[in-house]
């Protein structure tokens, strides 16, 4: 249980540092064109996104494979459980309105 409880705090740790270099992530989130879902990556929530809303999801996803993938190596995890987990600590904090996409379909946190 403290290995996983950890590995929690790495997985956020590392994946709120892919969204600290991009510093327009938490803008797209707060005008409601960025998202996160519940596998642990974000998306556009419009599918008319521009090309710089896509650039900027298309960035910040890659930076969190990499992290999910680097602790997964290192523990011996598959990938998509330590990126489920990181999306379960991305969510709780997540404030209230913020967009989640949740089995394809797009709603405001409450």
């Amino acid at each position: 249980m403290r290995r996983l409880a950890r590995l929690a705090a790495l997985v956020v740790v590392l994946a709120w540092a892919g969204v600290a270099a991009a510093l327009d992530l938490d803008a797209a989130k707060a005008q409601g064109l960025v998202g996160e879902r519940t596998d642990g990556y974000v998306a556009a929530v419009s599918s008319s996104a521009g090309a710089d809303v896509r650039a900027l999801v298309a960035n910040v996803n890659a930076k969190r494979k990499a992290a999910y993938q680097d602790i997964a190596e290192r523990n011996g995890t598959p990938v998509d459980e330590v990126a489920k987990l990181a999306a379960q600590k991305l969510l709780e904090r997540a404030p209230a309105g913020a967009w989640i996409e949740s089995d394809g379909r797009w709603y405001q946190k409450k």
